[in-house]
């Protein structure tokens, strides 16, 4: 009876790993098309609202979901008094505390960093400009993530419930 109640738990927790990667590949899409939204209503605060840094990044975080809304208020209260830090030292902190909640990689935050060395040191042009580039980089993340999900997520999945067979298989 121990024994297979141990089975059923190895059996168990192996199939909610494999279902928790497969989570994570079909995150990651979601979490970059959220940022690209995220950016370009960024992008149209600054070219259109003529808005300050810090309210348009707080403006975007009311309008985003977790995890990203706890990163652009972040990013906007680093921003705004008391702390008036530059947009890359707030993005640069925002991004240290809050990147593991998301699914998202190395080439997004790396997207997020360059365009932060521009957010509020050049004119509105320059910044659009950037920001118009940081999309086009995203949009690439993302169509390389649907593609990794399409691949991998089924298969995630499957070798979770494998995996917890093999090894019921071997210690019974």
């Amino acid at each position: 009876m121990i024994k297979l109640l141990g089975a059923i738990l190895i059996l168990a927790s192996a199939t909610l790993g494999g279902f928790t990667a497969a989570r994570r590949f079909a995150q990651r899409p979601r979490s970059i098309r959220g940022l690209i939204a995220a950016l370009q209503r960024l992008e149209s605060e600054i070219t259109y609202g003529y808005t300050p840094l810090p309210e348009a990044m707080g403006r975007i975080a009311a309008q985003s979901l977790e995890p990203l809304r706890s990163l652009f208020l972040d990013i906007a209260d680093d921003m705004g008094d008391p702390h008036n830090r530059t947009a890359r030292e707030a993005v640069e902190r925002a991004v240290r505390s809050h990147w593991q909640a998301t699914a998202m990689k190395a080439p997004e935050r790396e997207s997020l960093r360059q365009l932060s060395f521009t957010l509020g040191v050049s004119d509105r042009q320059d910044q659009a400009n950037h920001i118009a580039l940081a999309l086009r980089q995203l949009a690439q993340e993302e169509q390389t993530a649907r593609e990794e999900q399409a691949k991998y997520e089924k298969m995630s999945r499957s070798l979770g419930v494998l995996l917890g067979a093999l090894i019921v298989i071997l210690i019974c």
